[in-house]
């Protein structure tokens, strides 16, 4: 039986248990989920540097998955562009039943190969750009498609699995697993599953855009002004590089296209 399947013990009977007794069990697996991503640092590095490469050649990073795992990999594209500047067709994310599925279940889609091939047909994958399965099981057709397609390709592949046995983990690249053991809901890798593999996929975009100059220092060097809130932050972020007061800091903005890079090289000319 697979890891993400089983029972848990510690949770066989929570039906009966108090709010708090619940709550406590909950906060005791969600640690494991952050325990886990230690065994696979290793792998999560070769994974960060592979993203930048294909980054640095052109290439662009995708996502695909299914059930929660797909929304999280779309989750993590979608915000890639706000943060960093880049645009939407850098970091992709593909998932069984397409954007609907986002929002409603498409179960029966997880298991199609056909799908998983099509999709990435339809946004035209080259060997240029790598690929990132995303399957707390490791099972799923529609991954172990994509996957095998890619490779076929020649396109670099990587897992994001909780089980290390798993085809999925055997076929990619590189295999990052993150063995979160039993849910405290047996079967349910929305929980510990779902919680290890955002983590991975934050480190895999965040760590991917440092390494690709999307940053300066630690701050979004690359943010472009689409509401308020970014609007005040480039002013911020603009103020503490040059040390200019936030109405000089606006005033370098505006005379450089609400650029934060172009503001400070002019600055330091």
């Amino acid at each position: 039986m697979l890891k993400t399947e089983a029972r848990n013990p510690h949770t066989t009977h929570i039906d009966r248990m108090t709010t708090a007794e619940m709550l406590e069990c909950i906060q005791r697996e969600n640690y494991n989920a952050v325990r886990a991503l230690e065994a696979a640092m290793p792998q999560i590095e070769a994974a960060c540097d592979a993203i930048a490469s294909t980054f640095e050649r052109g290439g662009r990073l995708i996502y695909t998955g299914a059930g929660t795992s797909g929304r999280l990999g779309v989750l993590d594209a979608v915000e890639c562009p706000p943060t960093y500047g880049v645009t939407p067709d850098t970091v992709i994310g593909l998932m069984a039943g397409g954007n609907e599925a986002v929002f409603s279940s498409a179960a029966d889609i997880e298991d199609s190969a056909e799908e998983g091939i099509g999709d990435l047909k339809r946004i035209n994958l080259t060997a240029a750009d790598i690929l990132v399965g995303i399957s707390a099981a490791g099972g799923a057709g529609y991954v172990i498609a994509g996957i095998e397609y890619a490779k076929s390709l020649g396109c670099t592949t990587i897992a994001v699995t909780s089980n290390g046995d798993s085809r999925l983990a055997a076929l990619a690249d590189i295999a990052i697993v993150t063995d979160t053991g039993a849910e405290v809901i047996t079967g349910s890798t929305r929980m510990k599953a779902g919680s290890a593999q955002k983590m991975v996929l934050n480190m895999l975009s965040t760590v991917s855009m440092v390494k690709t100059g999307k940053v300066y220092e630690n701050m979004m060097i690359n943010l472009r002004p689409t509401n308020a809130k970014l609007t005040a932050r480039m002013i911020r972020i603009t103020s503490e590089i040059t040390g200019l007061d936030e109405t000089a800091a606006k005033a370098l903005l505006e005379a450089n296209e609400w650029s934060i890079r172009r503001a400070v090289d002019a600055f330091e000319a």
